[in-house]
């Protein structure tokens, strides 16, 4: 997708646009955040050095946080047209070749039976295979039709602080232009190598890289070894007896093995090889042709006469970095630039697009006068801390491969332990007993991988200013034992609104999730029987501070019927309390009953939140 241009007011003969808020981006990051950012009414320039949207698949994997945030601007239904629908993602499979051996399979994205139900309860949304080719198209024009300005081949030169705002320098590379941009805030989502990042000088946490990787992205027909009995959208390949006793030549350095990803059921491919463990990351033998590489394809496929195209191949390193912080000044970095991870557990895009819409509420309630500046402080603060977990989570997901590899001798450079391990795997005897069991329980590990609810779900803003927990009487849920696989289901304020489903007192064809009655860039307060001066103090307050405060009450003979009775069980209040909501659906307040003065601590409430002295 190209250019779309919308003029800038410019006096004539200056060189300087102005603008109240510039994005150096378009990817998931940048290209969301000017849609959630349009979706409260607001208007800028979104610029990136590349020639137009992503023209390869790299991120994927969509799931329930990241779909919420597209649903809240009306998204979801043409994500969910163009994505591979959950069906074709149930499994992760081990093999030989994609048509020969397989080693084993597990479930995987909400699919196993043990962990069907708390994908179900945790949102309405489900797990989706969207390439970010298709991904991005959606939001840039989605961006464009909400009246931003976007601007393909500009490349970003220097970043200048002022007094209040921004100045940048940007370079139009079809015209071999410079000219400048002043900006009321600048928005750097401008991924991995970060030119925003640098010119403001954020500190980078950086932890040893896990090594190369190398994509090769290739148009191959595999609908007869998928279908039926294959189906899964990631497969690892490898072949344990490769190099030993000359029984399979040794495979190159680049493409000791191989995680083959689905990007288009069945047809099209991505092949992500992994280097040789000890090979010479940034030696000669990393470099391949594109007939070795189609070769090697190939033999990863395992079929004669699939015809293989070789569409795009490229080299990444697989790092561990977060950002110290993700904001200076009037500087706002989200997305890659500052977190970079290997695409284990498929949080990378999910993550941009939380970034951008728990940031684009705030900017756009201070820009209308709604919250103080002081409010934007509370962007680090809360997804900082998302930034460290998460890409803990992705490379300690690379990390849990590493057992399997260990327990069939893979990184063993000794031929003859390679040969005697693999002997035992065949043999019936206590030693073969042990392997095969510890393989087994190698393969379980990488579970975390493919049912991770829980890093998925539970951020936790509880330690944020842009939250209320003065009548909290203790220090909310404990962590789960299994963080990474357990949704936390609280109204805790700073954690995420459960989703339950309910409907009105006749029924009508489609349930309503509490999801949707909250967002849409308004508070929500949510009450229930004997609740209802809770809503009349919302009408109230909102039209005092000038917010729009959707007010809702749950249960009997109310708003909306509890339908399942699960609002009782999740809302940790009683049905004359109140849960109020921010418009990114993360809580910030609740009373566990029915206030003698409702009106005046809700009042309180928002204007601590908002950062509102009482004479504002």
């Amino acid at each position: 997708m190209g250019d779309h241009i919308v003029p800038d007011q410019q006096p004539p003969g200056d060189d300087t646009l102005t603008t109240d808020l510039l994005i150096i981006g378009a990817g998931p990051a940048g290209a969301s955040l000017a849609c959630f950012l349009a979706s409260h009414g607001k208007k800028g320039l979104l610029l990136a050095s590349a020639p137009g949207t992503s023209p390869t698949p790299r991120a994927h994997i969509t799931n329930l946080a990241g779909l919420e945030t597209l649903r809240d601007i009306g998204l979801e239904s043409q994500c969910l047209s163009l994505a591979t629908p959950s069906t074709n993602m149930r499994h992760t499979r081990w093999c030989r070749s994609l048509a020969g051996e397989e080693y084993a399979r597990v479930y995987s994205w909400g699919h196993d039976p043990l962990y069907k139900g708390a994908y179900e309860s945790a949102s309405p949304c489900k797990h989706v295979d969207l390439p970010q080719t298709l991904l991005e198209p959606i939001l840039v024009r989605m961006a464009t039709e909400g009246g931003w300005g976007v601007r393909f081949h500009t490349k970003l030169l220097k970043v200048k602080q002022l007094e209040k705002g921004v100045e940048v320098e940007v370079c139009d590379d079809l015209l071999k232009r410079q000219y400048k941009i002043r900006t009321r805030y600048l928005f750097g989502c401008d991924g991995a190598r970060s030119q925003v990042v640098r010119e403001v000088g954020l500190p980078l946490i950086k932890k040893p890289g896990q090594g190369l990787a190398l994509n090769v992205l290739v148009k191959a027909d595999l609908t007869h070894l998928m279908e039926p009995h294959r189906v899964g959208n990631l497969h690892w390949v490898f072949k344990p007896e490769e190099g030993v006793d000359g029984r399979e030549a040794g495979p190159p350095p680049w493409g000791w093995a191989a995680i083959v990803r689905m990007v288009k059921p069945w047809t099209e491919w991505m092949f992500i090889f992994l280097a040789k463990p000890g090979a010479d990351l940034k030696g000669e033998e990393m470099e391949a042709t594109d007939g070795e590489y189609l070769e090697r394809v190939k033999e990863v496929i395992g079929e004669e006469g699939v015809g293989v195209e070789l569409v795009h191949a490229s080299k990444w390193w697989i790092n561990e970095v977060v950002a110290e912080r993700y904001q200076e000044g009037d500087v706002f970095c989200l997305g890659d630039a500052v977190h970079r991870h290997p695409p284990f557990n498929g949080l990378g895009s999910n993550t941009c697009l939380q970034d951008a819409f728990n940031l684009a509420w705030k900017v756009s309630y201070v820009l209308d006068g709604k919250a103080s500046p002081s409010l934007l402080d509370s962007y680090t603060l809360e997804r900082q801390p998302v930034g460290v977990d998460i890409i803990t989570r992705a490379n300690d997901g690379l990390r849990d491969h590493i057992p399997w590899q260990q327990t069939l001798g893979m990184l063993s450079p000794d031929p003859a332990e390679r040969t005697k391990i693999l002997a035992e795997f065949e043999s019936v005897t206590p030693e073969g007993r042990r392997r095969r069991r510890d393989f087994q329980k190698a393969i379980e590990k990488t579970t975390t991988e493919f049912h991770g609810l829980g890093i998925e779900m539970n951020q936790n803003y509880s330690h944020s200013p842009a939250v209320y927990l003065d009548d909290e009487a203790g220090p909310g849920p404990a962590v789960p034992e299994d963080k990474v696989r357990t949704h936390v289901i609280t109204t805790y304020p700073g954690r995420r609104l459960p989703h339950v489903w309910v409907n009105t007192r006749i029924p009508t064809k489609n349930m309503t999730s509490t999801i949707d009655l909250a967002g849409h860039g308004a508070f929500c307060l949510l009450t229930g029987f004997g609740g209802e001066r809770w809503k009349e103090a919302a009408q109230k307050v909102g039209e005092r501070l000038g917010l729009q405060i959707n007010s809702y009450s749950i249960g009997w003979n109310q708003d909306y019927e509890d339908v399942y009775f699960d609002w009782a069980k999740k809302r940790e209040v009683e049905e004359d309390g109140c849960v109020l909501v921010r418009p990114d659906r993360f809580v910030a307040w609740r009373a566990k009953e029915l206030m003698e003065d409702a009106e005046g601590k809700l009042e309180e409430v928002l204007r601590r939140i908002l950062g509102r002295p009482k004479d504002s």
